[in-house]
């Protein structure tokens, strides 16, 4: 990922020297556990722990030489081992090393985006106890539906953030997977008791079976779950974007000192930020489709994913990262206008109260095509006139039969649409 949408934590668990030095510590795992086995002797595994080295200047001088990654990794290794370069990787395959590596780097990830999550459910629920009861209008299709409350919008990306967690704990222990198990999976040279022991040292679960690599379904879930979190991420940040636009204003992203909205236009506010999340949830969405590529793989191995996975699987942690950051961010400075959410309920002069209306003349037993055929005949005529709702209704006789001029109005009472917010809040438990 580049450098823009990397944060200092999650960019560290990818760089060079961090995968060289988690492949190191695979090898040195397994010559621990061998020597436990007799197969190396306990003074050699002593210098080796204490003399192994890995410089990536020098795996990659090697490399341009072997062409292959691992080869040039172990005789950068060897040159600092002297005779005991000869224990090194005993019935190891590269990919023993390799995906085992990987699973600590997605482990260490997916801790760092779990704490992200965490920190902006404490957003989330701070802002929606705060505007738990601030009325506003809810839309459909983009038109005025029925009111609603932004303490309602923001409990449904608190729950929504809160399934995310579930999400990403599945996806952690879907990836947190090594194997030590040699070519093809057979444990030919090694026996599962050094992959055991390798695992339970990296806190990871062995594989139950592999072949020559990690199935690689693990990882497609995992992405995949990257990219459902981000999905859920750019729904928040489109309703931001929305309710930011001119003509409805009733919510906007944090606009700091000193930021500028346009290089033409001095008065611009753009809702950049909710940009760049929707932006990069498009990324992952493309992430999780080279994921699922890369569950297919010939025979027990080719190495078809390694490319993409070079790319792929830092720049989706980043990304999410940064996504996760970025929301917790706008969230926490939200700028909130309630008078201008009044303004916009008021907008349509009482049409968002007409199911208030049909259901109170199906209360009075009204047949449902009739009430809405004759509330609909007002609420059409309203549109058309911009006129206000309720004295169009009031002076019709035919729903006077019905409805006293009391219940019309409690028809139009705004309380009984935030009555059972509470109990939403409750189940959620904010």
């Amino acid at each position: 990922m580049i450098s823009r949408y990397t944060l200092p934590a999650m960019g560290r668990i990818w760089t060079e020297d961090s995968r060289f030095r988690r492949m190191l510590e695979v090898e040195l795992l397994t010559c621990e556990a061998l020597v436990k086995l007799r197969k190396i002797p306990t003074t050699a595994y002593r210098r080796i722990r204490r003399a192994a080295r890995v410089n990536p200047t020098r795996v990659n001088q090697l490399e341009a030489t072997t062409k292959h990654d691992v080869v040039a990794f172990l005789n950068a290794i060897a040159e600092t081992l002297g005779a005991d370069a000869r224990f090194l990787h005993l019935g190891l395959t590269s990919s023993d090393v390799l995906d085992t590596a990987t699973a600590t780097q997605l482990a260490d990830a997916s801790d760092i985006l779990l704490a992200d999550v965490d920190r902006l459910l404490a957003a989330l629920r701070r802002q929606a106890n705060t505007y738990e009861f601030t009325l506003c209008i809810g839309r459909t299709h983009g038109v005025h539906a029925e009111p609603t409350t932004f303490g309602l919008k923001l409990a449904l990306a608190y729950a929504e953030m809160t399934r995310a967690r579930g999400l990403l704990e599945d996806a952690r222990a879907r990836v947190a997977v090594g194997k030590i198990s040699g070519a093809v999976g057979t444990y030919a040279h090694l026996p599962p008791a050094v992959e055991e022991h390798v695992c339970r040292k990296l806190k990871l679960t062995p594989a139950p079976i592999s072949t020559q690599v990690v199935p690689r379904d693990g990882y497609a879930a995992f992405v995949s779950r990257l990219a459902i979190v981000g999905a859920m991420l750019e729904r928040l940040a489109t309703e931001i974007r929305h309710l930011q636009r001119t003509e409805v204003l009733e919510a906007e992203e944090p606009f700091e000192e000193g930021q500028t909205g346009s290089s033409a236009m001095p008065h611009k506010r753009n809702p950049v930020s909710c940009e760049r999340v929707s932006g990069l949830a498009r990324l992952l969405r493309g992430y999780a489709t080279t994921a699922l590529e890369n569950v297919a793989l010939w025979h027990e191995r080719d190495i078809s994913h390694s490319s993409t996975e070079r790319v792929l699987l830092p720049d989706a942690t980043c990304a999410l990262d940064f996504m996760l950051v970025e929301m917790t961010r706008i969230v926490r400075g939200l700028k909130v206008y309630p008078e201008r959410m009044r303004e916009n309920l008021a907008l349509t002069k009482g049409l968002i109260f007409s199911e208030s209306v049909l259901l109170a003349l199906m209360g009075k037993g009204l047949a449902r095509p009739a009430a809405y055929k004759l509330v609909q005949r007002h609420a059409m005529r309203a549109w058309a006139v911009r006129g206000e709702f309720r004295p169009l209704l009031a002076a019709d006789p035919e729903i006077g039969k019905y409805l006293s001029a009391r219940e019309l109005d409690r028809c139009f009472d705004l309380g009984r649409h935030a009555q059972h917010v509470q109990r939403v809040f409750r189940r959620l438990g904010l």
